[in-house]
């Protein structure tokens, strides 16, 4: 019998970042950025061990609440904007053999701003690994955007440039048509395997040889700023490629929708209520939102709102869009069970739009269930997909769209 290999994953993310405050911790997709890296060693079947290095307190926290180790923290002298990855990897290799006498036999690195994985990513580049002994590192590459072949150097002393690469027998690649040219890679932040022997006894973080992985370059992501984030936000929220997710694979929109669910409070509306002297409750309501819906009516998608609250506004708004209502409600799956027995819906048609935590009970007996961008914790992390707006703000009209383009009706005439 062989000896399982003891493969520790270390996640660096220290505290300082400039581009994004708060980067490793901050919301991606309705989980903390680090959640991700941290479940793709964790979902891993090869990985023995899974660790965050860092320097920040709050980021420790967050770690240890979605099941990383953080046995130490990282001094602050190899946490700055130019620290090296060697000195985090000795830092952490050293602290453990030393204070438990633990040395893995490999060593992954997931960079928390990679968040984007295969599932099947860190076993493949484990396995890829130890089918190659001579090999002392291996290092994910996608193609590269751009041909190095066709970059220049240019010294501001000297007036003439010169290539950045060269083609043997080839004197002027830079002139070469890019098929005749060497396909280049470029590495990306979702893995590198190591050996510790490269990075204790060499101080290096590759070594020689190399081994690549090929990562599938619709996965290329690396979230340095805000901007870099929501373009990520969206390769989850629209892209089909099967990935790593901390918790619960999120579903992809139906081909076909025939019902769409409403929550009232906090999605037809902003969930603030106005209070006169006399008691009487007045709320906000999205004129968009109502558009939105009269054009999915229209297109033959039927509309029910289920609402806890037991306030005559809600019917009011209702009987407005001529939409029915069921309001007062404590059980919603109940009463959406009952609502699609009753009318013979397939669950697999039907969507469903909350913001709460009484909401998220009803998204498992739907195909896909939305909130709105101000949505509770909770919910955002159950729900297949956070909208852009929040409640009350257009959320209603956004999926409403949402729904008319995958059904491929628009309606032109508003009855």
């Amino acid at each position: 019998m062989v000896e399982r290999p003891e493969v520790l994953a270390i996640i660096p993310a220290r505290g300082g970042s400039k581009g994004l405050p708060g980067k490793n911790v901050h919301d991606f997709a309705g989980f903390p950025l680090i959640a991700y890296s941290i479940a793709a060693a964790r979902q891993a079947n090869t990985v023995t061990r899974t660790i965050v290095s860092s320097d920040d307190d709050k980021i420790a926290a967050v770690s240890q609440e979605w099941g990383a180790e953080v046995p130490f923290r990282r001094p602050a002298e190899i946490s700055q904007d130019r620290s090296l990855d060697i000195d985090t990897f000795l830092h952490a290799l050293r602290w453990l053999e030393e204070h438990e006498n633990y040395r893995p036999d490999l060593v992954v690195q997931l960079r928390p701003t990679s968040p984007i994985r295969p599932p099947d990513l860190i076993d493949n580049a484990v396995k890829r690994m130890l089918d190659y002994p001579q090999a002392e590192s291996l290092r994910g590459v996608v193609p590269a955007g751009q041909n190095p072949f066709k970059m220049w150097l240019i010294d501001d002393n000297d007036p003439f440039m010169q290539p950045l690469n060269l083609v043997e027998g080839m004197p002027e690649p830079y002139n070469a048509p890019r098929q005749s040219l060497p396909q280049a890679y470029w590495q990306t932040g979702h893995i590198d395997v190591i050996r510790p022997h490269v990075i204790l006894d060499k101080h290096q973080m590759s070594g020689s040889p190399i081994l690549s992985y090929q990562i599938d370059p619709a996965y290329t992501v690396d979230i340095d700023n805000l901007e870099t984030l929501l373009q990520a936000e969206q390769i989850v929220w629209n892209s089909q490629i099967p990935m790593v997710h901390p918790v619960n694979p999120r579903r992809p929109f139906p081909d076909q929708v025939s019902l769409l669910v409403l929550d009232f409070d906090g999605t037809m509306t902003d969930d603030r209520v106005w209070v006169s002297e006399d008691g009487k409750e007045m709320v906000a309501a999205n004129r968009g939102d109502g558009m939105g819906v009269q054009l999915v009516k229209q297109s033959g998608v039927d509309v029910i709102v289920i609402s806890k609250e037991k306030n005559p506004v809600v019917s009011a708004r209702c009987q407005k869009l001529r939409l029915p209502v069921v309001q007062g409600i404590d059980d919603k799956p109940a009463v959406l069970q009952q609502y699609l027995t009753q009318h013979q819906i397939p669950a697999a048609q039907v969507v469903y739009l909350g913001n709460d935590i009484n909401d998220i009970p009803c998204f498992s007996m739907v195909a896909y269930a939305a909130v709105v961008a101000d949505a509770n914790k909770k919910a955002r992390q159950a729900a297949d997909r956070i909208l852009q707006h929040r409640g009350g703000h257009g959320a209603v009209r956004e999926l409403c769209e949402m729904i008319l383009e995958h059904n491929q009706k628009i309606p032109y005439e508003l009855t």
